[in-house]
């Protein structure tokens, strides 16, 4: 890149169906929907005038719950085409999770899919708003989401919902003049887009991104790709997540290469696609690519095609790097570090540099990007080769957090760098590599856990007296949570029970892995409990005596 874009989501789209109007944009394997950039792009406007016709307008926004289906492709750039900020709502997110995501982005409109793994979306909805059933489609009066007004399935046709086939229709009472107004009113640093990140105070936080942050941060991913229009990106990580959205979406249509998106991940499906479709990159987490190399048809495929990719969300072993890069062929993989806040790419290796660097560090800092390491308590610059705060400052910095100006002024400093919270050393060769986390965070399979929030939750069961919960090396995952649970005098919960009751409430992935269950905890001479101790106690456990704890593979089960 010469200098940074300004140009919105939608220009993006446009300019590229221009230049690339019959390179394929977008394939799927699973459901009927193909199209060329030329193709792609009308669709996006069809979408975006029936929108405005049903009476969404800049600024407004709209949040969307399912995984990669064709219509959250679309959806993503007739928002962005309009000014309509799309929240993009975890799949594994349940009723207590998605009310608060609603009310606390003020979502006017809700779109969904039929179900998500045990989720069924309908019936949530409704448990939510009642009102729905008897309501007029995009007339909703809730009680307790009182600024939700529209819902919108993907899918089946159900009482008091639009459907997405009807939303075209609306597009009749836009003319071209205003149409033409609205998407030239908009402008690059306009938020277009919120993801919700949980925070370690127990809430999660809607990061607002802009479309100057998630364009130029898909550009410069792509470039270090070296994509172009010829490759094919396999992309089975959620479009609700930043790696989907921008390492995947962004990536693609700023180079206008083919998207070939699965609704969601099964190794099976990647490694069909990646042979059939003739794929040319395929992202994920270490956890998917240790699936795919393990699974016992992994050599009836063919991986020839194959080139270059990102693997990202946690620490990638050695041998599985090695591995990846000899038997799928992609000597060309890359390493991505950085966090939605920071929308999200910071630092990343590109398809020349060695395995050594790919492994051992997260890469150099991109263009028009600052980034310095400072010392977590003072706050001063550290050297080359001290751990230290990793700090990053430029175009991809959010605008913020979504009603949370507090919570914002903790996370940006005055001179506008974000704070990261990861301990991090740079090298003398300019390339990082991350430590360690300042804020109590567990990353499991790419999936980030803030045990705050669990353990919030595991206090209201009523036999519960108090919980901690810490992270365990996991040879899979990355990580595996480890709560010590102190129960309340007279009470008999198990550890089936208490998982049972995290699963019935929250996302499946948050569920602890193991539970053991704890007298008193170690405590500080001022009270404050130990963590360290608890970790250094869950590995004895683990390795002196596993019959004691109850462990689950949440994925597996």
């Amino acid at each position: 890149m010469d200098k940074l874009l300004e140009i919105t989501l939608g220009d993006t789209l446009e300019s590229i169906a221009k230049k690339f109007p019959m390179r394929q944009a977008v394939k799927y394997i699973e459901v009927d929907y193909e199209r060329t950039y030329y193709e792609f792009n009308r669709d996006a406007d069809t979408f975006s005038k029936g929108l405005l016709g049903m009476g969404l307008k800049k600024g407004d926004h709209v949040a969307v719950w399912a995984t990669n289906y064709p219509q959250w492709l679309i959806l993503l750039f007739a928002a962005a085409k309009i000014g309509v900020v799309l929240v993009t709502v975890n799949t594994n997110y349940k009723a207590h999770e998605l009310e608060y995501l609603l009310k606390n982005s003020d979502s006017k409109a809700l779109f969904i899919c039929d179900g998500l793994n045990d989720i069924d979306c309908e019936k949530t909805v409704y448990e939510l708003c009642p009102e729905l059933k008897t309501s007029k489609p995009g007339h909703l009066e809730s009680v307790r989401l009182p600024l939700l007004k529209l819902v919108c399935s993907f899918d089946n046709h159900y009482d008091g919902m639009y459907h997405w086939s009807q939303i075209p229709q609306f597009g009749v009472l836009v003319s071209e003049a205003e149409y033409r107004a609205v998407k030239q009113s908009l402008h690059a640093d306009d938020v277009i887009n919120i993801q919700y990140t949980s925070g370690t105070t127990g809430f999660p936080k809607g990061v607002m991104l802009t479309h100057k942050n998630i364009v130029n941060n898909g550009m410069q991913i792509g470039d270090c790709m070296k994509f172009t229009h010829k490759d094919r990106l396999c992309i089975p990580v959620p479009f609700f997540h930043c790696f989907g959205l921008v390492l995947g979406i962004m990536a693609s249509v700023t180079h206008a290469t083919a998207m070939i998106p699965l609704l969601f991940y099964t190794p099976m499906k990647v490694m069909h696609t990646i042979e059939y479709e003739k794929c040319t990159a395929v992202h994920g987490v270490p956890t998917m690519f240790i699936n795919i190399l393990e699974h016992r048809d992994f050599n009836k495929y063919d991986y020839s095609t194959l080139r270059t990719g990102i693997m990202a969300g946690s620490p990638c072993p050695e041998p599985v790097m090695r591995q990846v890069m000899e038997q799928m062929n992609m000597k060309e993989i890359t390493i991505t570090y950085g966090q939605t806040e920071a929308s999200p790419a910071c630092t990343m290796t590109t398809v020349d540099d060695d395995l050594d660097h790919k492994v051992t560090t997260v890469g150099k800092t991109l263009e028009f990007q600052e980034s310095k390491i400072v010392d977590p308590e003072s706050g001063v610059d550290l050297p080359v080769g001290t751990p230290g705060e990793f700090c990053v400052r430029g175009y991809n910095v959010m605008k913020g957090y979504y009603k949370m100006p507090i919570e914002t002024a903790k996370a940006i400093d005055s001179d506008g760098w974000l704070h990261t919270g990861d301990i991090a050393v740079k090298k003398s060769d300019g390339y990082y590599k991350i430590t360690g986390r300042i804020k109590d965070m567990i990353i499991r399979g790419g999936e980030n856990i803030f045990p705050k929030e669990i353990e919030d939750f595991i206090y209201t069961h009523p036999s519960v007296k108090d919980v901690q919960i810490v992270a365990i090396p996991s040879k899979r995952y990355g990580e595996e949570t480890f709560a010590f649970v102190i129960r309340k005098k007279d009470t008999t919960v198990t550890e089936k029970e208490l998982r049972d009751y995290v699963l019935n409430h929250l996302a499946r992935y948050k569920a602890p892995s193991y539970i053991h269950f704890i007298d008193s905890f170690p405590l500080t001479a001022s009270g404050k409990i130990q963590k360290f101790k608890l970790r250094e106690m869950a590995k004895e456990i683990l390795n002196l005596s596993g019959e004691s704890i109850s462990f689950v593979d949440i994925e597996g089960s």
